[in-house]
């Protein structure tokens, strides 16, 4: 059964918060389910996010809502295996938008549309998830919700 596999355990690590302000625009809010808090990057040529998860799970999709307008135009997922080198799962090319975007079907309500893009299942303890080509000038990103579907191993 395909489910959250972010947990209490998961590690995580950005690339940088924007003026360091992580009360405000910090890592905690990719997973807090709050429509109102966000990770904010600070300004780069390309922002990360990197889970360590207690366990070695199977990942299914990947869903991302961004804020519009503080998105990229290219990414790449990559996994790995008890502290060995990452490799490359996927590239995937997410929308400039406001909506969850994940390798989902779209459903069929207009105002929840999910932008689909193909996740092959990776059995990994780490994921990466590095934004390039973002669509802001400076490089910065945003993002209200980075979930990890899939299931336990």
């Amino acid at each position: 059964m395909t489910h959250s596999l972010v947990c209490a355990d998961t590690m995580s690590r950005v690339s940088s918060v924007l003026n360091r302000n992580s009360r405000q625009f910090g890592k905690k809010h990719l997973f807090d389910q709050n429509e109102e808090t966000c990770w904010n990057s600070d300004q780069g040529p390309s922002q990360w996010v990197i889970l360590e998860f207690p366990q070695r799970i199977r990942v299914s999709q990947v869903q991302i809502q961004f804020q519009g307008g503080f998105s990229s135009r290219r990414g790449c997922l990559e996994g790995s295996l008890e502290s060995e080198a990452l490799s490359k799962i996927v590239d995937f090319y997410p929308e400039d938008n406001n909506s969850i975007q994940s390798n989902n079907k779209p459903p069929v309500s207009l105002d929840c549309y999910a932008h689909t893009f193909p996740v092959p299942a990776a059995e990994v303890d780490q994921l990466k998830v590095t934004f390039e080509d973002t669509t802001d000038f400076f490089g910065r990103v945003v993002i209200y919700h980075l979930r990890v579907l899939g299931e336990k191993i």
